[in-house]
């Protein structure tokens, strides 16, 4: 299924357009080698990464990661503690934010990932690793199988939240990510 910027553009105006094409080029390029090609999937992989990534706006997380450097989250996340610092230097970047040293190391290893991300982690928030590390998460996650059970928000903890805790590990946005599903499944004829 390929989008275009004129889709985009109807379902949220308010998108930040000078990442527009390149956002529109790396999907139509790689969202059918990460089996991101139905109606569902491609309606639940923008909703989430247009939340995260505010519109298109960033693609790296604004928050500095050092709540990442110590704890059960650092650990979680494959953080070293003792290495000061992980947290910061593998903050969440890209589309749907990959983050913690376990997710880059993991992606670096991806025949797809074409730079040491791991030693230079910065390089998930550029064109097109961070479109690429996202459909990676997406798809080494499970959530084409969740967004196929779509299920219109009807039945208990639906679809949507169901992604969202994978994306973000809770649910916070789960309202405008709701929102975001159902402008693209309205656009898109879904």
């Amino acid at each position: 299924m390929v989008i275009t910027q004129s889709q985009l553009l109807r379902a949220i105006p308010g998108l930040y357009r000078k990442r527009l094409d390149e956002f529109v080029a790396s999907f139509n390029m790689w969202a059918v080698h990460f089996g991101i090609d139905t109606p569902a999937r491609v309606t639940h992989y923008l909703a989430q990464v247009f939340y995260e990534s505010g519109s298109l706006r960033y693609v790296e997380e604004i928050a500095s990661g050092a709540a990442y450097d110590t704890g059960k989250k650092a650990i979680a996340l494959g953080n070293t503690p003792e290495k000061d610092g992980d947290g910061q230097r593998y903050k969440g970047r890209g589309y749907i934010q990959l983050t913690g040293r376990a997710n880059y190391e993991a992606f670096s290893k991806s025949d797809l990932c074409t730079e040491d991300v791991v030693a230079h982690p910065g390089k998930v928030a550029e064109y097109p690793l961070n479109q690429i590390a996202s459909m990676w998460f997406w798809q080494a996650n499970g959530l084409n199988s969740l967004a196929d059970r779509d299920d219109g928000g009807k039945m208990g903890e639906t679809v949507v939240e169901r992604i969202t805790r994978k994306v973000n590990g809770g649910v916070n946005g789960l309202a405008q990510r709701q929102y975001y599903m159902r402008k693209f499944k309205k656009e898109l004829g879904v």
